[in-house]
C-alpha cells in the first residue's frame, strides 16, 4: 500500500502595509479660536448675560476665561506649549493680576456688602478673561500672515457695530434687541441715548462712549489693511470698512471718540511720507464738508462738544471728584478697597479710569494700569524700529496708534467698567506683544 505523499499548502506570502511616517497631530490654530471669540465679542450685544452668573455671564467673559483655561493646559505639555522665547506681556500680565489679587485681599480686611463682596468674585472672573485674551495672542501667533489675519478679522469684526450703530442712529430704533441668543438676560436699557437732537448709538456695544473709543482703536488697523492691500477686488472693501467706522465714529456724538480720533492722526501722519498726509487731509476735510451737509448740526455740535471742554457742567463735575478720590485713595494707598468694588450706586460715579484705580487698587494697582497701557505703545515702536520692511513698519505704529487712543481714552470714562472696550485693548496689548516677538525673536516663531 503505496502511501500518499503529503501536500505541503503554499500560502503566498503575506503583505505588510508599508510603514508610513505616523500622522502628525495639527496645532489648534489660535487665530481661528480668537475669530471665534472676535464674533462674540462684536455681534452679541454686550449688555446680554446668562442670568445665573450675574455680570460674569456676558458671553464674550465666558469665552474670555475659556482662552485662559485653553492656554494655561496648553502650557503643561512641551509639545503643545505656546510658549517660546521672551514675552514681556506675560510680565505685564502678571504684574497685574498680582494687584488685582492684592486688592481683593485688602478688600476682605474691611466690611463688604454683599453687593460688593460680588462685585470683588466677577472682578477676578473678568481679569482671568483679559489675561487669556492677551496671554494666547500675544504667545500664540506665529507668523505675519497670522497675524495679518488676525488684524482683518479685528477690522471686520468692529465693522459690524459701526453698521448697526448707523442704522440706530437713523432710525432710532434699537435693532440690538434682535440680536440677543435665547436664554440670555438683558442687563441695562435699550433705549438710546440723546444728545442735542441726535441719537446716540451704541452699536452692539453697551455705551455710545465704548462704541466710540473702540472704533477710533481700530480704525488705525483698518487704514493699514485699505492702505497695503494688493488684491484690487479686496481694496474696495477694505476702503468701505475704513468708511463705515470713521464715519459711525462721530455718530456716537461722543468727545472721547473725537479725540481718540485726533490721537490717530497724530500718531500716524508724522510717519506718512507727505504725499499721504496731502492726501489724508483732504479726504478728512471734504467728508467733514459731505457729513455737514448730509446730517446737519452733527460736526457742530462735535466740535461744540470738545471747545466747551473744562467749562461744560460733565467736565466741572469730573474735576469735581479729585478731591473726594484723594481722601479716599489716602485711606487706603497701596492696594486700595478692591477691584471693581467702588460700585456706583454706593458711592458716585467716577469717569476717569486712572482715578478708578487709584481707588480700587491703590497706587500699587495704577502703576498696573500704567504698565499695562504703556506696554502696548512700547513693544509697537520697538517692533517698528526692529524691521526694515515698511507694511511692517506700518503696521507697528498702527498699533501704537490703537494703544495712544487707550492712553487717552482711560482719562475720559472708566473704561473697566465697559466690556468691549476693555477685551479690545488687552487683544490689542497681545498683537503688540506678538508682533514684537516675531520681529525680535524670529527664532522662536517657527512652530514646533
Amino acid at each position: 500500500m503505496t502511501s500518499t505523499p503529503s501536500v505541503e499548502r503554499v500560502h503566498p506570502p503575506v503583505r505588510r502595509p508599508e510603514r508610513r511616517g505616523r500622522r502628525v497631530k495639527k496645532r489648534v490654530d489660535p487665530v481661528t479660536i480668537m475669530t471665534f471669540f472676535l464674533v462674540v465679542l462684536f455681534v452679541m450685544p454686550a449688555r446680554y448675560i446668562v442670568g445665573p452668573l450675574g455680570g460674569a455671564g456676558s458671553p464674550s467673559s465666558m469665552v474670555a476665561v475659556l482662552l485662559l483655561v485653553w492656554y494655561l493646559m496648553s502650557t503643561l505639555s512641551p509639545r503643545w506649549t505656546p510658549i517660546r522665547g521672551r514675552q514681556p506681556v506675560r510680565v505685564v500680565i502678571v504684574v497685574f493680576a498680582l494687584a488685582v489679587l492684592a486688592s481683593y485681599v485688602a478688600a476682605n480686611t474691611r466690611p463688604l456688602s454683599g453687593d460688593e463682596l460680588n462685585a470683588a468674585d466677577l472682578g477676578l472672573v473678568l481679569v482671568a478673561g483679559w489675561a487669556g485674551i492677551a496671554l494666547v495672542t500675544a504667545d500664540g501667533i506665529t507668523s505675519m500672515d497670522r497675524l495679518e489675519t488676525l488684524r482683518q478679522r479685528i477690522v471686520m469684526g468692529a465693522s459690524f457695530p459701526a453698521l448697526v450703530a448707523m442704522i440706530q442712529f437713523f432710525t432710532g430704533i434699537e435693532v440690538t434687541q434682535y440680536l440677543a441668543l435665547p436664554g440670555l438676560v438683558e442687563k441695562g436699557s435699550a433705549v438710546l441715548f440723546e444728545r442735542e437732537g441726535f441719537f446716540r448709538p451704541s452699536g452692539t456695544a453697551t455705551h455710545p462712549i465704548e462704541l466710540g473709543v473702540v472704533l477710533a482703536a481700530v480704525l488705525p488697523l483698518a487704514l493699514h489693511g485699505a492702505i497695503f492691500c494688493r488684491i484690487p477686488e479686496q481694496r474696495r472693501k477694505r476702503w468701505a470698512m475704513v468708511v463705515l467706522i470713521a464715519a459711525a465714529l462721530p455718530m456716537s456724538v461722543s468727545r472721547s471718540a473725537i479725540l481718540g480720533l485726533f490721537v490717530v492722526m497724530v500718531v500716524l501722519l508724522p510717519t506718512w511720507p507727505s504725499e499721504w498726509r496731502l492726501r489724508a487731509i483732504l479726504i478728512f476735510g471734504a467728508s467733514s464738508i459731505v457729513m455737514r451737509l448730509m446730517i446737519p448740526g452733527l460736526i457742530g455740535t462735535v466740535l461744540n462738544l470738545i471747545s466747551v471742554i473744562g467749562a461744560d457742567e460733565n467736565s466741572t463735575t469730573r474735576t469735581g471728584d479729585y478731591d473726594a478720590v484723594i481722601a479716599a485713595v489716602s485711606q487706603r494707598p497701596l492696594f486700595g478697597q478692591g477691584f471693581a468694588t467702588y460700585l456706583p450706586s454706593m458711592y458716585r460715579v467716577i469717569d476717569n479710569q486712572y482715578l478708578m484705580s487709584s481707588l480700587e487698587t491703590g497706587l500699587f494697582g495704577l502703576g498696573a494700569l500704567l504698565l499695562f497701557l504703556a506696554s502696548g505703545w512700547v513693544l509697537a515702536r520697538r517692533a517698528r524700529r526692529a524691521s526694515t520692511d515698511p507694511e511692517t513698519r506700518h503696521l507697528a505704529q498702527c498699533f501704537a496708534a490703537s494703544a495712544a487712543v487707550a492712553i487717552f481714552g482711560f482719562g475720559t470714562f472708566d473704561a473697566f467698567s465697559f466690556p468691549m472696550i476693555t477685551n479690545v485693548m488687552f487683544l490689542i496689548l497681545g498683537c503688540c506683544g506678538a508682533l514684537w516677538r516675531l520681529q525680535t525673536q524670529p527664532s522662536h516663531s517657527v512652530v514646533r
